[in-house]
């Protein structure tokens, strides 16, 4: 996974609240064997009219849009399977963070474990940001995770919690093997005291 830090971006507005996996990226993109190219089918279903071109009514085909990496959405943002698809769909799009007033557990878990970062912020706070990049979709919006603090361009600062074991494998870009991978001389210690 690529650390997660920093990241000054600017975000995709998507107004819709439940949005579940099937929505995300739909069954028919689940036979690929790679993560590579899942973000061609990401919200397909809206980001496609039925002959196949984009619909240019959808948000992420605006060129406005076009280079988003924050993505903000209404409350319960991922629901649905437990498909890791989701996330890759999300990440091979471009997307590093996507920031709602909720999340499914599974999908929030997902994200934490491939380098997506999911940060829950109070509902009224989620609607600014969404009327803010709206407004003005070149704002940029800065998310310091070692801070845990979203600053916005007047420098108004959001605190979000997340889990400090989870905070340490993004910043380290580290999944859960990789993570008991760097931790191998201490786990060997370990193992060498213990058999004495």
């Amino acid at each position: 996974m690529n650390p997660f830090i920093t990241l000054n971006a600017t975000a995709a507005p998507l107004r819709a609240e439940n949005v579940d996996t099937d929505q995300i990226i739909p069954a028919r993109y689940l036979t690929a064997v790679t993560k590579a190219g899942m973000g061609d089918g990401l919200f397909a279903a809206w980001r496609y009219l039925p002959d196949g071109s984009p619909n240019p009514d959808f948000l992420l085909n605006r060129p406005e849009y076009a280079d988003a990496q924050i993505l903000i959405s209404g409350k319960n943002f991922g629901s649905g399977s437990s498909r890791e698809h989701a996330v890759w769909a999300l990440t091979d799009y471009g997307f590093r963070a996507v920031i709602a007033p909720s999340f499914a557990d599974i999908f929030h878990n997902n994200a934490l474990k491939n380098g997506l970062l999911p940060i829950t912020l109070p509902e009224s706070a989620v609607n600014m940001l969404m009327d803010l990049v709206e407004e003005a979709p070149a704002v940029r919006i800065l998310i310091d995770l070692p801070a845990q603090t979203v600053t916005l361009p007047d420098g108004q600062q959001l605190n979000f919690d997340i889990d400090a074991y989870r905070k340490q494998c993004l910043i380290q870009g580290l999944d859960d093997l990789g993570y008991l991978l760097a931790n191998m001389d201490a786990i060997e210690a370990y193992e060498a005291a213990w058999k004495k």
